[in-house]
């Protein structure tokens, strides 16, 4: 038996992994809270877990074929057991620590989450950096965590525990990414581009259609519908059902390609080094081909690319499920959710400052499809920006009027007025 953690104890290594690996995990590292790579995830670890002192990160294998199919309801089948397999594991282990006198807790693999804090970070633990910090793989293009053996076909579990480990891991050297772009061709919005950039707003309002924010969307339609028949016109019966699902069983991702087709891992490598023409035509072909319907904010790089480039696919116009709740939560959301192809040819540098309930200052400046923010009034701007900040959100929020708050001066202007119409244009979500 393991005394109750004192400042000295700790926690042989390989004892760790064994007790991981009986509790059902597939691999396992550890990381301690004070390792330099959870600088930005520590604070709200400790907050939930005060007592941590080292995470032990695992994985939990999923079925490769069955993430693979064009039929979604055997992907999010397997999604929904392994997400289960991997709470049951991290409560197996916590147990088991528990026995031997550590304490531990640990954060579920997806939900539930802390939806109070909608629409920023609901989640307690971000599982991949602390993944990545405990040698357990490296980040693909694709943003998903590649294990070196098993590929990106994982879910990843962690446990706070009280004690210190012996030998804690390192991130591994060589990351198993191939940069084939696979997930590059197979995303159905263009999220994923081919020199590493990624379009959140894209992944999110497709993807995860039935999920928080396409949920917010899909009942404030239900709200606004006149009668039955003008719902109709809104959304088809099947995405009733299809919602209806996701609320009576777990939500359903619409997507997620991007891990079906990921050849990485040496598990997963052999198929596609033999006969690459096979795996294209096998496993990204049917997902590429598959007729079904996009989801996209209007004026989206989403949505042109999908005219561009999947013809064959619908394309269906939602309204925004990322608005922003406070000040705070819009400036914080502006890197993620940035529509590069929109802001082709604008070059501007933008002042805002936020009076009332949510004070603040920041500069946006926006030059060859890239965008910066930054705290304070940094340089000159091309556009100064000062509004109240609950009648900037309610504008944005579709609440309040742009020429209303104009007139009552709760948003006042100085530079070229053109400029807030160019800068609307790149973030249509």
């Amino acid at each position: 038996m393991i005394a109750r953690a004192d400042a000295a104890a700790t926690l042989d290594a390989l004892t760790l992994r064994d007790l991981a690996f009986a509790a059902g995990a597939d691999d396992a590292g550890f990381v301690s809270i004070d390792n330099p790579a959870l600088d930005d995830q520590r604070a709200e670890i400790l907050a939930a877990f005060p007592f941590a002192r080292t995470l032990i990160s695992f994985v939990v294998r999923m079925s490769r074929e069955n993430l693979r199919s064009p039929a979604r309801s055997l992907a999010n089948h397997e999604f929904h057991h392994a997400g289960a397999d991997c709470d049951e594991t991290a409560h197996a282990l916590a147990r088991a620590l528990e026995a031997r006198g550590v304490r531990a807790g640990f954060a579920p693999a997806g939900f539930p989450m802390e939806a109070d804090r909608w629409p920023g970070k609901l989640w307690v633990i971000a599982h991949k950096p602390v993944a990545v910090a405990a040698g357990l793989g490296l980040m693909g293009i694709h943003r998903n965590v590649i294990h070196p053996k098993f590929g990106n076909f994982i879910l990843l579990g962690t446990v706070a525990i009280d004690v210190d480990v012996a030998h804690v891991c390192a991130p591994i050297d060589d990351n198993p990414c191939l940069e084939c772009k696979l997930c590059v061709a197979a995303c159905p919005t263009g999220a994923i581009a081919a020199d590493g950039h990624f379009d959140f707003a894209a992944c999110y309002t497709h993807n995860y259609r039935e999920f928080m924010g396409g949920f917010v969307d899909f009942v404030e339609t239900v709200a606004e519908a006149k009668s039955a028949r003008d719902y109709r016109g809104k959304r088809a019966d099947s995405e009733t059902v299809s919602m209806w699902q996701s609320l009576a069983y777990k939500p359903n991702y619409k997507a997620a390609y991007c891990l079906a087709v990921c050849p990485a891992g040496e598990d997963v490598i052999g198929a596609y080094r033999s006969d690459k023409a096979g795996f294209l035509r096998d496993i990204v072909d049917p997902l590429r081909k598959k007729a079904e319907t996009i989801y996209v904010s209007a004026g989206s790089d989403a949505e042109e690319y999908v005219a561009r480039r999947l013809p064959h696919k619908k394309i269906k116009r939602v309204g925004s499920v990322l608005r922003p709740a406070n000040v705070d939560s819009f400036l914080a959301a502006l890197t993620h959710v940035f529509q590069r192809n929109q802001s082709a040819g604008l070059d501007a540098a933008y002042h805002f400052t936020f009076t009332g309930a949510w004070p603040r200052q920041a500069t946006i400046a926006i030059s060859n499809r890239k965008i910066d923010v930054r705290d304070g009034l940094v340089g000159a701007a091309d556009l100064a920006v000062v509004a109240d900040g609950e009648t900037w959100i309610r504008f944005l929020r579709k609440e309040a009027s742009l020429p209303w708050a104009l007139i009552s001066r709760r948003i006042r202007l100085k530079g070229d007025p053109r400029l807030l119409a160019a800068f609307g244009r790149c973030f249509p979500a």
